[in-house]
């Protein structure tokens, strides 16, 4: 069976930016695809290459896991875990580690941003974590791996681990291709239209939660960033502002750019925006309410149980195949 996977970090609540980017279409995919085994992972470990509060780092993994569900995804057909509860990650990772080099790790712009943001104190974690990403991938043996388009650098680093390993050690892992939806794969900044919306943002008017509650969702898309042109039309390159709240009203409603245009033509930017904040919110009402339902519920356990013992009969099963080509432990009979 073919399969697909993909992880997202727990170091802040989730936001729609990721939501339309990611989940809903993974959430679209699992329908579309039942002939493939999906897996989907809360990357805790990729986490605490910087300082988290233990009891933050618990609640947010916590919350981020019961709102996968919430937004759509099915447990009958999406095995959803958390990392560090399958060790094989980790012990993948450093077979990856002694297969990378030093200046494919140090050409990572996510790590020379983020060591430029720290200054002092960057661990090696954070320096090898794309091997740890490598890991987490090649291990399941996908066939795809759904990506932003900030993440092809490091899916593009993976492949290069893989093909590498291949020809050392006599095809061991499938070459995975990225997938990255055309509409919705990068929605960006309300206060930043120019820049990814970011659940590391100091600036919270900067996105919308899942968990927001209307009047702050309303609110968010009120004040959000557009020009003095006063017009709705898309066009990303010179009116960045609309055209990303124009990316939004698209993905959620499933209409082209150009039949919003035509309905507020000769509109402003006031109605244009209080129509997005409540087809937002609608959207996001019964995601809260099934949050609501699972957040300190034994359904959420049992769900994560179930993906955490698939994964580590899906990742043993892979690590000592692996440790038997390199040569590692005795021979396997």
């Amino acid at each position: 069976m073919k399969r697909i996977l993909s992880g997202i970090q727990p170091t802040g609540s989730l936001n729609i930016g990721t939501y339309l980017g990611s989940v809903k279409n993974f959430v679209k995919l699992q329908d579309k695809l039942p002939d493939y085994e999906f897996f989907i992972f809360i990357a805790d470990l990729h986490a605490i290459t910087v300082y988290k509060d233990k009891q933050v780092l618990r609640k947010l993994i916590k919350e981020l896991a019961a709102l996968y569900i919430a937004c759509g995804l099915d447990p009958e057909r999406v095995n959803l875990f958390i990392q560090s509860e399958v060790p094989a990650h980790s012990q993948m990772a450093y077979l990856f580690q002694c297969n990378s080099y030093m200046g494919e790790l140090e050409r990572m712009t996510q790590f020379k941003d983020k060591a430029r943001k720290q200054e002092k104190g960057v661990t090696v974690g954070l320096f090898s974590y794309p091997t740890l990403m490598a890991a987490d991938i090649l291990i399941y043996d996908p066939d795809f791996v759904p990506v932003g388009k900030d993440q092809k650098q490091h899916l593009e680093l993976t492949r290069d681990i893989a093909v590498r390993m291949n020809n050392k050690y006599n095809d061991i892992f499938t070459v995975p291709e990225p997938l990255i939806a055309e509409i919705g794969a990068k929605i960006n900044s309300l206060s930043n239209p120019t820049a990814k919306m970011s659940k590391s943002d100091d600036n919270e008017k900067s996105r919308i939660n899942l968990l927001d509650p209307e009047n702050i969702i309303k609110k968010r898309i009120k004040s959000a960033i557009t020009d003095s042109m006063g017009t709705v039309k898309y066009d990303p390159e010179n009116r960045p502002g609309i055209s990303n709240l124009l990316t939004i009203y698209s993905v959620i409603t499933n209409m082209p750019f150009n039949d919003i245009e035509d309905k507020y033509e000769g509109k402003g930017y006031k109605e244009f925006k209080e129509d997005l904040g409540a087809i937002v919110f609608q959207e996001l009402k019964p995601i809260q309410e099934r949050y609501n339902e699972l957040i300190n519920s034994k359904e959420l356990d049992l769900i994560l149980d179930k993906g955490r013992d698939r994964a580590i009969q899906v990742t043993e099963r892979k690590l000592a195949k692996t440790m038997d080509r390199i040569g590692l432990g005795r021979k396997r009979k």
